[in-house]
């Protein structure tokens, strides 16, 4: 009897335990393979499923797949920011293979105005892993490689005749690789089912990479090393057919494009939905066949074009996104019963399939469809009221040539201005300006950076609404302009302070006598004293040249102290600051948004060289606070620190000098906590109480819950250029990203310290509804106080959102160098 019971339970523990999944699990019925092409248990030493596939062995499995089969080309076409190379393999057959650049080119001459389809192969791509925490959408690469490198017979040579298959594995090594981390170190030999269980609760970090950027944002803006990686081999390529692999939370079942119907870009032509219905049509198929449940028209939009299923359908291609319930650790229960790794892999891997099988059942009119998309593009940039863009940042270079790298990654063709301009009511100056012209093939990718949408069929967002790059780059286009000096002398002025180099501070325009003349400099230039220094004049010389040549910022000798006119003299202790080297603090976690997070530590650390100190949020309690000079505190979903914490900081900014710098929700717990500011958080509903309840039918539930919030949207301010926070602006516009209702209280005791104030009708592009415009016009967008011997600087919403918006970066930058410059108000106003 015990025997018997015995045999019964371990057959019930393996039921559970052995979740791993030899290759037969992926295997096509009917399809033979290759024995000479090892399967991912004998390279690996474990089937898909069984435990988490680290990025090293993902690179050794697939590296030994193209040495074997004639069929797979691979080519390293980046590294992460952690030195993870990034793989990009080239499928179809042998012959195709032979020839597979004269395919290349002929399929991008098939797309230039006048020329006929391609009736070459299909050019299909298929993404796998920009989120490093889903894991179903990595590993989905193992079982597709092998089938095509080891399926036999009629229909894969058919296939592999007739398509070039792009897949890039994967596109997040770094975020992986901390889900890899997470799940081996809280794995045991018993799988634990429990939701609760640590195992399963890897999902926000490991989703983003190394500075916890999300990289499905990154298409549009690209300012990660991982996606300019592939979004340069989906330009060499242009694939006319896109598929994104995501897992999402769950309890969901399983989702893929077509999309909500009237949550579409309109830039997005219809027939593109028509042809990804078509494919869809085969995907339904296969999940009809297994009885499985799916969706495929809720829930997820085609708006933002910046995320790896809507990029590719302004740039011509179909973008079809999967979503697949996590398994989070591998195994875990849900409501609808197990959920399964092994199986979401398998799913991922067999719509895979099914999305070539679709693309090639309509080949010839998605060739039609793109060769279309291109020529109507170039038509209608030829017949629009506008000929062209013309752009310019006033004496700062270096942002200029941001933006014309980032158009140059998006296939846009820029060019330098070759005579002067007036347009917007503006000069702009040949050989200091740039010009894109509209009447190009990429036409509708110009219209998707530098539009400005205001108004929406619909206002429920998968995404921001708002994402006009002149505006997150404060160029000067059209009526536009401002400036700063130059965009790395941040950069350049840490590098100076870090050697122990004594500089000051212009708190004022001014007029200095240099080599060639008197030149006139704004607030915020600095002045590199020779005399006082602990440092050689030889180091010194060193380290501005090293500014010049390494961070483009202009450099000036001065002839002498003597300044002409009003202009303060170079040893006014009023007219020049001296300011010390900062060592920034950043709380992140329990509660933080690690996005907003890691923006900050992306400016600092990656692109100004400016060490950072990260530090929990609920663990700053035994923290040496003398070490540091700036506490920066983000937005969240609980930004509230402890009494003994703050009390802490407070001392901190009074007596020592500490700056605060805070955004979003942090910032309302720091005006509220440190300048004791009462923050309502009620609001008004605008409901008369006279009135008779509000009653309406729940299907209107999801559109009215979504009317007032504020859809990542661009507003207006103006912006105080005398301030220390707004230093080296040229203007008083400035364009901020806002998807925050709640508004800063206004500081009534000191009418010196709105650095920035929302325009009356603030919305410059994006969605915000009528009432929370009314809100937010007028009220105060970045506040900056001193407080005792430091200071605080709120902003209402993230200045360095997704590290796009080079515009109001500056000022978190000010906040960093010129925070102790604010002076307070000395009496009553």
């Amino acid at each position: 009897m015990f025997r018997n019971l015995l045999a019964g339970l371990a057959a019930c523990l393996a039921s559970v335990a052995a979740h791993a999944d030899p290759i037969e699990y992926f295997q096509i019925n009917g399809v033979s393979y290759d024995a000479d092409i090892p399967a991912p248990e004998d390279v690996i030493g474990f089937g898909v499923g069984d435990r988490p596939v680290r990025h090293d062995q993902m690179v050794t499995y697939f590296s030994r797949l193209a040495e074997l089969s004639d069929r797979i080309s691979v080519e390293t076409i980046g590294y992460s920011h952690e030195y993870r190379p990034i793989q990009f393999f080239v499928v179809t057959s042998a012959e195709n293979q032979a020839r597979i650049d004269d395919i290349r080119e002929a399929h991008l001459a098939s797309l230039a105005p006048g020329a006929a389809p391609s009736s070459g192969p299909a050019i299909i791509w298929l993404n796998y892993g920009v989120h490093g925490a889903e894991s179903a959408g990595m590993d989905a690469a193992i079982p597709t490689l092998y089938h095509f490198a080891a399926a036999q017979g009629p229909e894969i040579e058919r296939t592999l005749d007739d398509a070039v298959i792009l897949i890039t594995a994967i596109f997040n090594p770094d975020g992986h690789s901390r889900r890899v981390n997470h799940v081996e170190t809280f794995g045991g030999e018993v799988p634990v089912t429990d939701p609760a269980h640590e195992q399963h609760t890897i999902w926000t970090e490991a989703r983003t990479n190394h500075y916890w950027f999300d990289l499905n944002r990154q298409w549009l803006l690209q300012t990660q090393p991982e996606s300019q990686a592939w979004l340069e081999q989906w330009h060499r390529w242009k694939p006319q057919v896109s598929a994104d692999f995501h897992e999402m939370f769950t309890e969901a079942t399983f989702y893929f494009h077509p999309g909500e119907p009237l949550r579409r870009n309109p830039l997005i032509p219809e027939t593109a939905r028509e042809l990804t219905q078509a494919i869809a049509e085969h995907h339904i198929r296969f999940l009809d066949s297994e009885a499985r449940l799916y969706t495929s028209e809720e829930g997820f939009d085609n708006f933002y074009v910046g995320k790896g299923s809507t990029y590719p359908q302004v740039n011509g291609s179909l973008g079809i996104l999967f979503e697949i319930g996590a398994a989070r650790g591998g195994l875990i229960e849900a409501e609808r019963g197990l959920v399964r790794h092994g199986e979401n892999v398998r799913t991922h891997f067999r719509t895979s399939l099914t999305t070539i099988e679709g693309a090639l059942s309509r080949r010839d009119d998605i060739a039609s469809y793109q060769q279309r998309f291109f020529a109507e593009a170039l038509d209608a940039g030829q017949r629009d009221g506008d000929r062209a863009y013309v752009f310019a940042t006033s004496g700062d270079p270096e942002r200029l040539n941001l933006f014309v790298d980032l158009l140059d990654r998006h296939d846009i063709e820029v060019r330098a201005l070759r005579r002067d301009v007036q347009a917007g009511g503006r000069t702009f100056r040949a050989g200091e300006a740039a010009i894109v012209r509209l009447d190009q093939p990429q036409y509708t990718m110009i219209r998707s950076i530098f539009d400005r949408v205001t108004t929406f069929e619909e206002n429920i967002f998968y995404d921001v609404s708002g994402w006009t790059l002149p505006l997150a780059y404060d160029l000067d286009y059209a009526a536009l302009g401002r400036a700063w000096s130059d965009y790395y002398a941040a950069r350049s002025l840490y590098r100076l302070l870090d050697n122990d180099v004594r500089v000051r501070i212009a708190t004022e325009t001014v007029t200095i006598p240099v080599t060639g003349g008197s030149r006139q400099f704004g607030p915020g230039a600095v002045f590199v004293p020779l005399i006082g220094q602990d440092v050689s004049h030889d180091d010194i010389y060193r380290l501005v040249r090293e500014a010049t040549e390494s961070d483009g910022v202009a450099t000036f000798s001065v002839v002498s102290g003597s300044t002409p006119g009003n202009s303060p003299d170079l040893g006014d202790r009023r007219g020049f600051r001296s300011i010390e080297r900062p060592q920034v603090l950043v709380l992140f976690d329990d509660g933080l948004a690690p996005y907003d997070a890691g923006e900050v530590w992306h400016l600092l650390d990656h692109r100004m060289r400016i060490p950072v100190t990260l530090r929990r949020k609920d663990e700053i309690g035994s923290l040496d606070w003398s070490r540091y000079t700036h506490l920066v505190i983000v937005g969240g979903g609980n930004a509230e620190i402890s009494d003994r914490a703050a009390e802490r900081i407070r001392q901190w900014i009074r007596e020592d000098g500490g700056v605060v710098i805070a955004s979003r929700q942090g910032a309302l717990m720091a005006q509220e906590t440190f300048l004791d500011v009462d923050v309502d958080d009620t609001e008004d509903d605008g409901s008369d109480p006279d009135e008779s309840p509000d009653r309406r039918n729940y299907s209107d539930l999801s559109v009215d819950d979504a009317e007032h919030i504020i859809g990542g949207a661009i507003f207006e301010g103006d912006l105080d250029p005398s301030h220390p926070i707004g230093f080296g602006y040229a203007d008083r516009f400035i364009a901020l990203h806002r998807n925050m209702t709640e508004t800063l209280v206004w500081p009534e005791d000191d009418p010196f310290s709105v650095v920035v104030q929302y325009a009356e009708e603030p919305l410059l592009s994006g969605y915000a509804s009528a009432r929370r415009q009314e809100e937010i016009g007028g009220t105060a967008a970045v506040v900056a106080q001193r407080l005792g011997r430091g200071a605080v600087v709120l902003f209402a919403d993230n200045p360095n959102f997704r590290a796009t918006f080079r515009g109001t970066e500056r000022m978190f930058l000010n906040a960093v160098f010129y925070a102790r410059l604010i002076s307070a108000p000395s009496g009553e106003y």
